[in-house]
């Protein structure tokens, strides 16, 4: 692989600096390392020893220098990340909503509240898509869905008897009793 090595102009290593010293203070690492690594190229370092400097790959620091050449300081700015693509189309978004809609009793369990492992066992039933139910949870709220989270009561205590308790036995077995 030929070297590359960029020729800068002393206006544009200033604007590069100006750039660099702003990003920093943005947060914006990578956009600083990147602009960082053509700084260090102009001033005659390689890109394997620029990306010893910078601790990154020197497959990157290639592409960086060389996007930079083709498209100027707009190559170095953070561009949307799309991520792995989603495994349900919209449609089956949908019918996944319609059937978390019906609910889970229509669909064939016995509990009248959906859980994410249902929900889970739904998608990989209807659509052969494996997902973690944590991710689930994700499609669910994407879906408009909130979570809910049962209350716990006794359905046929005594609300008396409750109180009591309350007031009276759980001060005295707690471990450490208020005076």
């Amino acid at each position: 692989m030929k070297p590359l090595f960029l020729k800068l102009h002393h206006s544009t290593v200033k604007k590069l600096l100006k750039m660099k010293k702003e990003a920093d203070q943005d947060g914006q690492y990578r956009v600083s390392k990147r602009i960082h690594a053509a700084i260090l190229n102009h001033e005659g370092n390689t890109s394997g020893e620029i990306a010893h400097v910078l601790k990154s790959s020197r497959s990157c620091v290639f592409e960086w220098l060389s996007n930079y050449a083709k498209h100027g300081e707009e190559s170095f700015l953070e561009g949307h990340r799309s991520g792995r693509p989603g495994q349900l189309s919209e449609k089956q978004k949908q019918i996944l909503s319609d059937i978390v809609e019906s609910g889970p009793v229509a669909y064939g369990y016995l509990s009248g509240v959906w859980t994410a492992v249902m929900i889970r066992e739904v998608i990989d039933n209807e659509f052969d898509v494996q997902y973690d139910a944590r991710h689930v949870r994700r499609i669910l709220d994407e879906l408009d869905f909130s979570l809910q989270r049962p209350k716990r009561i006794l359905a046929q205590a005594d609300p008396r008897k409750q109180n009591r308790w309350i007031r009276y036995t759980y001060p005295c077995i707690k471990k450490k009793p208020t005076r």
